[in-house]
């Protein structure tokens, strides 16, 4: 067997050290330059990709005998493969017997491999670019940055959270209790990590690994076996990732149904069998607020961790940059199409206006700003493909024109010049009232955002905050150059549940969600029961149970 634990621990070290820290670091290379991965990695891993287009995926797992598969590629790819099928009894009875030896593995046996699974997954990182590319529609660097090397890091962490919690807690112990004048009592103890059971990992469309990941370490780190089930559009990159991880184990020694593909279709969807199976233990959901509340309602008695849609703000209130502030939020409502959990959707600026470096700037003034920046942005056709990529689903294009009718149309939607055979849509840009909030306080997928006039700075801050409080938000961010007015900002989207970006004019954009640093989703509003990662996404993976029996004094 090999030892993997050992081939990685200094990976793992330093993942310990920089949870701790917070800082930067990355473990895995998020350019895909040929200098880091190989000079014909790019080459190898689009050929890679294309030989799997047109037939059946190979993965020995339990399988009913039949297949599912129908992914077409936003970009009008049809990629035509097939996966095995099978059923949620057949699936979870391989995985719970799978499980046995994986168990009873060390903290540090699982650590290896899932550092080691990490570690081929970035070796096939261009590969696992072009799945994710043609099945969510990023680009091909955010698919290979997001869907790769930031998946990876996000993994990683998982593991990094996961080896931690259970190295807290020694194998072993002598306990001995004084006793006066007699002999202490004296016993040695033992204390086993003991796995929840089956865990379930449900992915969604637009970022299949990224929003996976996580999950999927740490409830293999903690000793689980893992079924992963995928959105029906985007089975391929977690495909992918099970065939490495089963390889993985394989050679490590352990039962390769350890980890299961659950592909599945939209006709006939696996999901609710899982989730209420009596032994699968852990759910982890990623996706829209309906089935989120029908899997919290109906997986009782298990571990569920949810990652839900929210609303996330910019309060506008003044700023020394006018031109940066514009161009960055343009950036943020542009990137992957507003195909973004983090990405904002409603802009809260007073009606009457804002101070900037250049004096007093009206509230349509602030809209044609923003309005300009897109434009400027995207009038590149080959930059705006590669900011915006595609649109994942069709009811997100739907969504988008039936939008248009909720207020002033501050900036319109179109195609993509030049990529007429790809599903696109530029940002809609809507401007509206305050009160009506039947526009803009709900979720709505895709890009369309709203520049809301507001009663003021006091009255926007309230309404940005108590709306991540109420409907759920993953990010803020506030633009102000008024102390006060940041303090104000930073108490009430504390008490909303949600992390706060501060005049945010450069490089860095509120989408952005740094792995090691940045805490993903609070779990504190209804946008999620969870953050990617902390101690609390880890812990309830596991028990711990001990053996005592008496030693002679």
């Amino acid at each position: 067997m090999a030892d993997f634990f050992a081939t990685h621990r200094a990976t793992l070290d330093k993942a310990l050290e920089t949870i701790r820290t917070r800082g930067y670091w990355s473990a895995y290379p998020e350019m895909p330059s040929g200098k880091i991965y190989g000079e014909t990695a790019k080459d190898d891993g689009e050929a890679a990709f294309k030989a799997l287009l047109g037939k059946p995926f190979d993965l020995s797992q339990p399988s009913d005998g039949g297949s599912v598969g129908e992914e077409v590629s936003p970009y009008g790819l049809k990629l035509g493969i097939t996966y095995p099928s099978a059923s949620a009894d057949t699936l979870v009875s391989a995985a719970k017997s799978a499980m046995k030896g994986w168990a009873h593995a060390t903290p540090q046996e699982r650590a290896g491999v899932c550092i080691e699974v990490l570690h081929r997954l970035n070796k096939q990182s261009f590969l696992l670019a072009n799945a994710v590319m043609h099945t969510s529609g990023q680009a091909f660097m955010m698919a290979f940055q997001a869907g790769g090397a930031h998946a990876q890091d996000r993994g990683l962490e998982a593991v990094a959270y996961a080896y931690d919690e259970m190295t807290r807690i020694p194998a072993h112990a002598r306990w001995e209790k004084p006793q006066g004048s007699k002999e202490p009592l004296v016993l040695e103890k033992q204390f086993r990590i003991i796995p929840r059971g089956v865990a379930l990992v449900i992915g969604c469309s637009t970022f299949p690994t990224w929003n996976s990941y996580p999950a999927f370490f740490a409830s293999l780190a903690t000793g689980n076996a893992v079924i992963v089930k995928p959105h029906p559009g985007a089975i391929l990159p977690l495909a992918l990732t099970v065939r490495v991880a089963q390889e993985v184990l394989k050679e490590a020694g352990f039962d390769p149904n350890t980890i299961l593909l659950a592909a599945d279709s939209a006709e006939k969807p696996l999901a609710k069998d899982l989730v209420t199976h009596p032994d699968v233990a852990i759910v982890d959901y990623t996706g829209s607020p309906a089935f989120g509340e029908w899997v919290r309602e109906n997986a009782k008695g298990k571990q569920v961790y949810t990652e839900e849609a929210g609303v996330n703000s910019i309060v506008v209130h003044s700023t020394d940059n006018l031109k940066g502030m514009a161009s960055n939020i343009a950036f943020s409502l542009s990137l992957y199409t507003g195909q973004m959990c983090t990405a904002p959707q409603n802009i809260f600026v007073p009606k009457e206006g804002i101070e900037t470096e250049d004096g007093h700037k009206s509230f349509d003034e602030v809209c044609e700003a923003i309005k300009v920046s897109i434009d400027k942005l995207l009038g590149d056709p080959q930059r705006a493909a590669a900011v915006l990529g595609a649109v994942q689903s069709t009811a997100t294009m739907e969504r988008v024109n039936a939008s248009r009718s909720l207020g002033r149309v501050v900036r319109d939607s179109t195609p993509v010049e030049g990529m007429d055979e790809a599903r696109t849509a530029t940002p809609l840009v809507i401007a509206v009232e305050a009160k009506d909030e039947g526009a803009y306080l709900q979720e709505r997928f895709g890009p369309i955002s709203f520049i809301v006039a507001t009663d003021g700075i006091e009255d926007a801050i309230e309404r940005a905050a108590n709306s991540a409080k109420t409907r759920g938000a993953i990010t803020a961010s506030l633009y102000s150059t008024d102390e006060a007015v940041v303090e104000k900002a930073i108490e009430a989207f504390g008490e909303g549940g949600v992390s706060l970006s501060l005049n945010l004019t450069g490089g860095i954009f509120v989408n952005q969600s740094a792995a090691f640093s940045d805490f993903h989703v609070t779990g504190a509003n209804p946008a999620g029961n969870a953050s990617l990662c902390d101690s609390a996404f880890v812990a309830n993976r596991f028990r711990v149970a001990g053996v005592r029996r008496p030693v002679a004094a």
